[in-house]
């Protein structure tokens, strides 16, 4: 009765009317049980309303994290070799030759030649610089250089060939090599495996919060999935966008789920 007085705090009972006619008596009487109806529904209508929605209101929000160490199964790896000369067709048979060694070096390693991949031929044109500093038209040499690539699931053989290419230029290379690049192949499957793990935790977290408020959580109401972190191995290193290292052979991933929990 109180939340109904208070639901109602303008509502007045129609005058009474004049008891000595009676047909308007009797419409009178109609209209006033209609409207005390009408104003009571509208109450309860109006009290169970908010009933509903406190009771849908209570929710924990909370985030679960997990993560795996993993062991990168695939490698990239790039190095560069250049020839430099007076002439373009001089530099093109040094690049050639260069080219030949750079092949069988890697075939003698174990590398099968259908493995070696070779950019297209770059050509850099050196001017002649004058003594005040500027270039004359003049060409002074010609550099041309190629790049060659092996992708292989191999990691510990590709690793050492990545240090010790640089063999190469005691034959008379002028040979680059570059830091391999590691990857995980199964990373998506391994993703859903983490976001399972991530939900669970972050259930896990929800049910001490409620036990600790003597209450018990209900279902999930939504959950957000945030960006994975593929970090080297006991790195602190995280970003907003996510992180895909890429030059560590041993990688630990990291993810993170937010998710709501009904409250009973």
């Amino acid at each position: 009765m109180n939340e109904l007085k208070k639901s109602m705090p303008n509502f007045k009972m129609p005058k009474m009317p004049d008891l000595t006619d009676k047909p308007q008596l009797i419409v009178a009487l109609i209209i006033t049980a209609i409207l005390t109806l009408g104003a009571i529904a509208s109450v309860y209508l109006l009290t169970s309303g908010l009933i509903r929605y406190k009771s849908t209101a209570g929710a924990i929000t909370v985030s679960g994290s997990a993560k795996k160490q993993i062991t990168s199964d695939w490698v990239v790896w790039t190095g560069s070799y250049s020839y430099k000369s007076a002439t373009l067709s001089e530099a093109y048979k040094g690049l050639v030759s260069n080219r030949a060694k750079v092949k069988d070096y890697f075939v003698s390693k174990g590398i099968a030649e259908k493995d070696l991949i070779f950019s297209s031929t770059s050509t850099m044109v050196n001017n002649v610089i004058l003594p005040n500093g500027n270039y004359s038209n003049e060409i002074e040499s010609y550099v041309l250089s190629e790049s060659v690539e092996i992708a292989s699931k191999n990691v510990d053989k590709v690793t050492e060939l990545s240090r010790g290419a640089t063999e190469l230029i005691d034959q008379g290379v002028e040979f680059q090599s570059n830091p391999p690049q590691y990857f995980y192949t199964k990373i998506a499957d391994l993703k859903q495996e983490m976001l399972a793990l991530a939900t669970k935790d972050a259930f896990n977290r929800a049910k001490q919060i409620a036990k600790n408020s003597r209450s018990r959580i209900g279902s999930l109401r939504s959950a957000k999935q945030g960006v994975f972190q593929i970090t080297p191995r006991y790195s602190n290193e995280i970003s907003d966008y996510g992180i895909n290292d890429t030059s560590s052979l041993e990688k630990e991933i990291t993810a993170v789920v937010s998710c709501s929990f009904s409250v009973r």
